[in-house]
């Protein structure tokens, strides 16, 4: 795969950073159209985008050879998109805290903690087959009826 591949509800695409603006921009024409408020845009366009990095960089070893797919689902409460990679997974009770004095100062590792801080759930699965999901759900504000 060379190029993204636009979905009905998402995109996939190869394992390159080049790609990140081309996942943000489905997302946010996804969002939009559903009636989603910017704030919440705002949280969930941060956090798929650093799971999008973490599956490219982290998960996919930045091989264009393998994909990231991210899918949206939206509901009257709330918002979930899944981000799909192709690599070997990982445990994220395995990952360091990264607010403990030793990993203050590293470059890495603030991906999922970042992500816990503007979603209100986050679910990690290693799949048989191989790769990553990680399903992130947010609220959706109050509307107006």
């Amino acid at each position: 795969m060379k190029t993204p591949a636009i979905t009905p509800d998402g995109i996939i695409i190869p394992s390159a950073g080049a790609f990140l603006a081309a996942v943000d921009q489905r997302l946010e024409e996804i969002l939009v159209t559903a009636g989603i408020d910017s704030s919440t845009i705002a949280d969930i366009a941060i956090s798929v985008s650093e799971l999008v990095n973490n599956a490219i960089v982290h998960g996919n070893r930045s091989d264009p050879a393998k994909t990231v797919t991210v899918h949206v689902k939206i509901s009257e409460d709330e918002v979930r998109v899944t981000v799909t990679d192709q690599g070997k997974g990982f445990a994220p009770e395995a990952v360091p805290s990264p607010i403990a004095d030793d990993n203050l100062l590293r470059e890495v590792g603030r991906g999922l903690f970042i992500v816990k801080n503007f979603v209100d759930e986050v679910n990690v699965a290693t799949l048989p087959a191989g790769g990553t999901r990680v399903e992130i759900a947010k609220r959706r504000e109050n509307r107006a009826s």
